[in-house]
């Protein structure tokens, strides 16, 4: 089964095969979200939580280099009310709590970097497999915005002391190993060929173990987390607020620039 939505903003599709669904979302600006692509992602996520051929899911970015740049910031520079910026903040929103309330376990591939909202994608998974060259970086401070979103999914993973070492200090990458040290990443691979090799030796173990279990110990993984809607709500409109701000469109402008 295939299914595949393309448009000039990117793509998601989502294929299953054997009980394992995999999702793949690909964009040219190194894997980064436009609204429309994560409002995609949110219904092909919801969709393979929903199918029963799709026993567990593999989440994965296009292309052999970045995993995902986080937030479009050709749409973040074209944000000028309160509602549009905190609509576009809500997408990522939507796609942690989609991956949240998934009774599917969802495995994430990072092949590469992992900026901003891609590390948010990468803490929304249940169980996270690397390779060497998956680095990461929250960079919102940097713009003006503040990692308001992710932050949740991600001091979830790795703890308060790491998250705050990763959005305050905005403009330093963190190692791969570091990630797994910190629990973002659960295994590190040298490289894609032995990082795709385990993950499809786990996938057919999920696939061929109990669909009820899985539910039940996603649901427990998850404890704590049902007030995300609400949450992550009041968080995209901070981070609406803040991107109408005087250095928040200078530094989005400054970086385009580069």
């Amino acid at each position: 089964m295939s299914i595949s939505d393309k448009t000039l903003m990117g793509t998601v599709e989502t294929d299953i095969r054997g009980g394992i669904a995999t999702i793949t979302f690909a964009h040219p600006a190194h894997n980064s979200m436009p609204g429309l692509q994560l409002q995609r992602l949110t219904d092909a996520i919801e969709a393979a939580g929903a199918d029963p051929a799709a026993k567990v899911i593999v989440l994965q970015s296009g292309g052999d280099r970045t995993f995902c740049a986080g937030a479009s910031f050709d749409e973040l520079a074209a944000i000028n009310d309160l509602e549009n910026g905190k609509r576009f903040f809500m997408g990522f929103a939507n796609v942690i709590n989609a991956m949240r309330k998934c009774p599917k376990l969802i495995i994430g591939r990072i092949q590469g970097k992992a900026i901003g909202g891609g590390v948010g994608l990468a803490a929304a998974t249940d169980y996270c497999i690397a390779t060497h060259f998956a680095t990461v970086k929250l960079s919102e401070l940097a713009v003006g915005i503040g990692p308001f979103v992710v932050g949740p999914a991600v001091a979830r993973k790795v703890g308060q002391s790491a998250f705050a070492q990763l959005a305050i200090n905005a403009t330093e990458w963190q190692t791969a190993e570091w990630a797994k040290e910190k629990g973002l990443y659960q295994e590190v691979f040298p490289t894609i060929e032995q990082m795709d090799a385990y993950i499809t030796h786990l996938a057919n173990k999920l696939a061929a173990s109990s669909p009820d279990a899985m539910r039940r110990l996603k649901a427990v993984l998850w404890e704590g987390a049902e007030h995300w809607d609400q949450l992550l709500e009041e968080r995209a409109g901070i981070s609406g607020t803040l991107v109408l701000s005087d250095f928040a469109r200078q530094a989005i402008a400054a970086f385009q620039q580069k």
